[in-house]
């Protein structure tokens, strides 16, 4: 029997993590949303325009007896980059915040230790911003954000930012890719 647990993650736009995560063996489901801000149920339009607090997540859905949280942070910390405030590349505003949204104290516990390690390492040339608090809701995007990246692998961002930072998970964590 799977032991299925729940990740919620930001880190740029949520077509980027949601195409890389639906690739992670132990993975079962991904769901792009919102998180992190005092907007009941917002939509795409409210959070894009920068006055609902909430960020651009996705929740994973994986089995922890094939993947542990860690393992979701080692891939989170080479997809995005942790140390800009509120953007990712040419994404700008606090929809694309790095954070973390813990489930429970393990995960919060984790996710500290990890972001520790890593300033510690200092691969990173900055400190990092990455915000890491417990989850409070979590609001699923509207339908034609779910598997965007599948469903349109030739439009423009997709093929510009979506299937480059693919490529880098597979090339720098391909024990972890799916069969």
């Amino acid at each position: 029997m799977a032991k299925i647990e729940t990740a919620t993650l930001g880190g740029g736009c949520f077509w980027c993590l949601e195409a890389v995560y639906q690739e992670v063996k132990g993975v079962e489901s991904v769901v792009s949303g919102y998180a992190g801000g005092h907007v009941v149920n917002p939509s795409y339009e409210e959070v894009c325009a920068k006055q609902t607090g909430h960020a651009e997540v996705v929740q994973v859905h994986y089995d922890a007896d094939m993947v542990s949280f860690s393992d979701l942070l080692d891939v989170f910390f080479t997809i995005h980059d942790p140390t800009t405030l509120n953007r990712q590349g040419n994404d700008v505003g606090p929809q694309y915040r790095s954070a973390i949204f813990t489930h429970d104290e393990d995960q919060m516990r984790v996710a500290k230790e990890k972001i520790a390690a890593l300033e510690a390492d200092g691969l990173w040339p900055g400190k990092f911003t990455t915000e890491v608090a417990p989850l409070d809701v979590f609001y699923p995007a509207e339908d034609y954000h779910q598997n965007y990246f599948k469903r349109n692998p030739f439009q423009g961002y997709c093929m510009a930012v979506v299937a480059p930072k693919v490529a880098k998970f597979r090339k720098l964590h391909t024990e972890r890719l799916r069969a």
